[in-house]
């Protein structure tokens, strides 16, 4: 991935006008410049809308997505009139990545709302600019200051698609609503499994009727197909205005490829490359790749767990939970070695998590830990067996060494839910309590509660899903589609986790008061 520095120092519009390699016209009246305007009727167009993610102090990436062969631009300013513009950025789409285009952008400034321009310059010799759209983001604080983000996960999954009536997938749209810093998707962006059909008869006898397109007629099996399920989404109105305004951290789980797929354990007719990987994951995860804002950097090459330093409040960690798991079922008459994580990504995260000197470890999950799932880690009462066993390792860790005030945060169950884990009532006890939160489905069947084990001992202080007379896969329109919001107060450090709807009511909520780093308390005891 191209990767953008910011200018020493900045240039004005005219400055700019002169040394930008893209003609710039001024629109009169306007006080902007923005990329000359072909009369051409088939100047390049960007096809999906623009994003921005994994956010940094200093850093973003910029995604969009031609519809032609075309080399994307981006300028970016700190100022909303573009008055001064401090950097800018190329990058080519071609048609090996389905015409889409990344830029990691270098040396923001941190604590600042950026706001940046794409447009797309033809491939040919014309070099005919299309029309350019604005989009923003805020970089990561370097001083402590107030933090907002949302989470949720699960988009048009069971064949609920995008239906203008009903205004679409409203619950992008309400999360935009909250203004939030950025937003982590914890998996299922797509239900490449899913095909979407023109109607779908609903409960009440109504009708719910869904754009449909060829390539998300039928189960994804081409690299084509996987690609259109992401461009199946961008139709969506709320999701382009949303990932124009609130950056991504984006995760994936199951759906992104095939239901409780596993490395090994998942193959179509094409079968597996000479390594091994199931040729099915690789398109998948190929598209994954291509459409979403995730840095692509040597030393993590198609690697998806990561951590997002977020200031001196916040680090989130992003994990893996689907790439490096064992190929088998999640069941407990079975005794051959099972993980979730896989050793270095454990490895990884214990690193990690030892030596953040944030206030808050946020631990973004692609599944909750003590529900109860096949596909999943609980396995029913009892001690930690299988890939119960990896967890029990990291919480055991994180009590040895001193690691407090995590957080973790999930999706995957299609209902939304607060539980606290608390070693007084677990089998397993070597551990320090925390709080797990649930949330989606974003748009998409929802389920009711699911059930939990005493491993770890959880209890649920609220969940919210469907009842027995609703039945199960609720259709998006009855409202039960959930997200969840977390503030960190840049004075206190409290941190206050908000279980919400799609109509943005404010479900359950509570404060959770940062406990002292253990760590730094025992280095400062051994000073006296």
């Amino acid at each position: 991935m191209p990767i953008a520095k910011r200018a020493k120092r900045g240039l004005t519009r005219r400055q700019w006008m002169v040394r930008s390699a893209a003609a710039v016209a001024f629109v009169g009246g306007t006080g902007l410049a923005r990329p000359y305007l072909s009369r051409a009727a088939d100047r390049p167009r960007i096809a999906g809308g623009i994003a921005s993610g994994d956010v940094s102090a200093s850093s973003a990436v910029i995604w969009a997505r031609a519809d032609r062969p075309a080399r994307m631009q981006v300028e970016y300013s700190t100022a909303e009139s573009f008055k001064t513009i401090i950097g800018a950025a190329s990058s080519e789409a071609l048609p090996d990545h389905d015409f889409t285009s990344k830029l990691l952008l270098g040396d923001l400034p941190a604590g600042q709302d950026i706001f940046y321009r794409v447009w797309f310059e033809d491939a040919g010799e014309t070099g005919t600019s299309g029309q350019a759209q604005i989009g923003r983001f805020r970089t990561a604080p370097v001083e402590p200051r107030a933090i907002s983000f949302v989470w949720s996960g699960d988009s048009a999954g069971q064949g609920w698609g995008i239906d203008p009536s009903r205004g679409g997938m409203r619950t992008y749209r309400t999360m935009l609503e909250n203004r939030p810093d950025f937003f982590i998707h914890s998996g299922d962006h797509i239900y490449a499994d899913c095909p979407i059909e023109a109607e779908l008869k609903l409960p009440d006898g109504n009708i719910w009727r869904n754009i449909v397109t060829e390539e998300k007629s039928e189960v994804a099996h081409s690299l084509g197909q996987f690609r259109g399920n992401y461009k199946y989404n961008l139709l969506d109105a709320n999701l382009r205005a949303f990932n124009a305004q609130v950056p991504m951290l984006a995760q994936w789980d199951d759906h992104e490829v095939t239901n409780d797929w596993s490395p090994q354990g998942t193959a179509d007719e094409s079968g597996y490359a000479d390594d091994g990987t199931a040729r099915l994951v690789a398109r998948a995860a190929r598209a994954f790749h291509e459409f979403m804002p995730i840095r692509n950097l040597p030393a993590q090459a198609g690697r998806i767990y990561r951590k997002i330093a977020y200031g001196p409040l916040l680090d989130v960690f992003l994990i893996d939970m689907r790439s490096y798991r064992d190929s088998t079922a999640n069941n407990r008459d079975d005794r051959s070695d099972a993980c979730i994580l896989g050793p270095a990504q454990l490895a990884w995260l214990k690193r990690g998590l030892s030596a953040s000197d944030a206030t808050w470890k946020v631990i973004a999950a692609d599944m909750p830990i003590g529900v109860i799932s096949e596909d999943a880690i609980a396995l029913g009462d009892g001690p930690p067996e299988r890939r119960e066993n990896e967890i029990a390792d990291l919480l055991s860790f994180m009590k040895r060494v001193g690691v407090r005030n995590t957080v973790w945060l999930t999706a995957d169950m299609h209902y939304t839910a607060a539980h606290r884990y608390d070693p007084n009532r677990a089998v397993f006890q070597e551990f320090e309590p925390f709080w797990e939160f649930v949330s989606g489905p974003l748009h998409a069947g929802t389920w009711g509660p699911g059930e939990l084990d005493n491993t770890f001992g959880p209890s649920v202080a609220f969940q919210k899903g469907c009842s027995a007379e609703q039945g199960e896969n609720l259709a998006p329109c009855f409202g039960l589609q959930f997200f969840g919001r977390v503030d960190i107060d840049g004075a206190s450090k409290v941190m206050t986790v908000t279980l919400k709807d799609v109509d943005n009511r404010d479900l359950w909520s509570v404060d959770i008061e940062p406990r002292p780093d253990a760590r730094a308390a025992r280095t400062l005891a051994r000073q006296f």
